[in-house]
């Protein structure tokens, strides 16, 4: 009895030293019932390598809960070269890879889901998809619905004319036909800046520019990467210089899975900070 008063006393003035230093987090009451450990074990090895080092042990995924139990699901629309794109019947590309990587972080197996772009939202909100990564930008109406994840690269939105067109900028829209994909900030744009009454849009980037091809439209308001892909592809074909938009691409969320977003922010970090990243890029994007 006596030792145990002693083991109380010690316990009291070790949390009245640690009250007068920084400020600490109150600790969890202990019940009464319960006795003080005789002796404390000292830290594993591995324990010992987290303290070193915090990115030690980080690939465990933690308590996440996805829609399917053990899968990563992934919403996108796999007409996006070189984001995503059919190669047989596998749907590869920058954003596969990365959420390759991201599900093996977090101990998951991925599988793709292709859908409209359009849709890829609704299915995150209401817990259809995991995620949406479909070469997406982070938008303020987005927002409105889900979370995005930190930003894994920057897109910029470009104008693909027909050579002989007599758009050379921006500045001569104006009046134009414009072909977007439904659903992308490049429709978004187009429809404020011109009205939506000189945009059509399109299920997807590639029928966007068969038809600007086939003179339905005067010029197709896209990604740049898909864009080169679309202009290679296609013979009579060019981007103009000009840049329409600069944004940003992340992966999208439902806001009731806040705890899938924050394993997902720490997979990226660590996918960032190795060169994971850069490698994906690199792979598909080649330099000026």
């Amino acid at each position: 009895m006596k030792k145990l008063i002693a083991l109380l006393l010690a316990g009291a003035m070790c949390a009245s030293l640690a009250a007068c230093g920084a400020k600490t987090e109150e600790p969890a009451e202990v019940p009464a019932e319960t006795e003080a450990p005789a002796e404390t074990e000292a830290p594993s090895e591995d324990a010992e390598e987290t303290a070193e080092n915090p990115e030690a042990g980080s690939e465990a995924s933690g308590e996440v809960t996805t829609v399917t139990e053990g899968i990563l699901t992934m919403g996108t629309n796999a007409a996006f070269p070189p984001y995503e794109f059919y190669d047989g019947d596998d749907i590869v590309g920058i954003d596969a890879e990365i959420a390759g990587l991201l599900a093996e972080k977090l101990g998951l197996t991925l599988e793709i889901v292709d859908m409209d772009f359009a849709t890829i939202v609704t299915s995150v909100q209401t817990g259809g998809v995991d995620i949406g990564l479909a070469g997406m930008t982070v938008t303020e109406e987005r927002l409105e619905n889900v979370n995005f994840t930190d930003s894994y690269t920057t897109g910029v939105q470009v104008i693909i004319v027909k050579e002989d067109s007599d758009i050379a900028s921006v500045d001569d829209l104006k009046g134009k036909l414009i072909g977007t994909q439904e659903g992308t900030t490049g429709h978004q744009y187009c429809a404020q800046d011109y009205g939506e009454e000189n945009v059509l849009a399109y299920t997807n980037g590639a029928t966007a520019v068969q038809n600007l091809v086939q003179g339905a439209v005067d010029c197709v308001v896209i990604d740049e990467q898909p864009a080169l892909s679309f202009v290679e592809a296609n013979e009579g074909l060019k981007i103009l210089e000009t840049e329409y938009v600069i944004e940003d691409y992340a992966a999208a969320v439902s806001k009731e899975n806040t705890a899938l977003l924050d394993a997902l922010n720490t997979a990226l970090q660590e996918l960032k900070a190795d060169g994971s990243i850069d490698e994906i890029l690199n792979k598909y994007i080649k330099a000026e």
